[in-house]
């Protein structure tokens, strides 16, 4: 056989082909299927997280920021610990992007609050002096989109079986479990208790007066994603 391969070289070269891209898929697939498992500590988003994560793609945001550290000194010293494959397995889509016009917001969650989002979004020059990003005064007055949340929070977890209403492992060892309501009621609800949190942290009036009667103005979901990413 390996004589009669050494005489016809365009079938050893053929041979050689299969036999390097079976190896390379024998080590590359399971290592790549291992890669992408959830890493320890990472959730699904809850109700108010998910419909901030849907106005943050409706006001492009990713067309700014990325959520990608790479593994280079200078990121991780700025952003802390590089992007792992793992902490994607609950984005759809995921939202790396291509393009750094602002700072990766990978792990904004680690470094910056509630009130410095609020006043970021109402004017980003007065915050980050010599910014580019333009207000957002909108997001203060628009109503977060909890139907559209809960649909998508429903359907993934119909489809790729995302684990809400179940107990996972955090990285200091206890377990938190992400609530999926059983009505888009109670969705509402939850989503209403969670934005009483973000609110309390906040100083604008109409705002905290929104929450208080019902209403969920889009910051203060985005900001309740903002804060989960880390």
């Amino acid at each position: 056989m390996f004589h009669w391969l050494e005489k016809h070289p365009f079938f050893f070269a053929v041979a050689v082909f299969v036999t390097i891209a079976f190896a390379g898929l024998i080590e590359i697939l399971p290592n790549f299927a291992e890669a992408s498992r959830p890493v320890i500590g990472t959730k699904p988003y809850s109700t108010l997280e998910l419909a901030g994560r849907h106005v943050y793609i409706k006001n492009s945001c990713n067309a700014c920021h990325s959520q990608l550290v790479r593994p280079f000194k200078s990121e991780t010293d700025r952003y802390g610990h590089y992007s792992l494959s793992g902490e994607y397995a609950y984005d759809r889509p995921f939202l790396w992007g291509s393009k750094r016009t602002g700072p990766d917001l990978m792990r904004v969650g680690n470094y910056r609050t509630t009130d410095w989002h609020e006043n970021h979004m109402k004017d980003p020059a007065a915050v980050v002096p010599g910014s580019i990003m333009p207000a957002y005064p909108w997001l203060f007055k628009n109503t977060a989109d909890i139907d559209t949340a809960y649909a998508e929070m429903v359907t993934v977890n119909k489809v790729f079986k995302t684990p809400y209403n179940e107990e996972l492992p955090m990285a200091d060892g206890s377990k938190a479990t992400v609530k999926m309501a059983a009505t888009l009621d109670e969705a509402h609800t939850d989503a209403l208790e969670e934005a009483k949190v973000i609110a309390a942290d906040m100083k604008d009036q109409d705002v905290k007066d929104a929450v208080a009667a019902g209403q969920i103005p889009e910051i203060v979901a985005l900001i309740a994603y903002l804060n989960s990413l880390k």
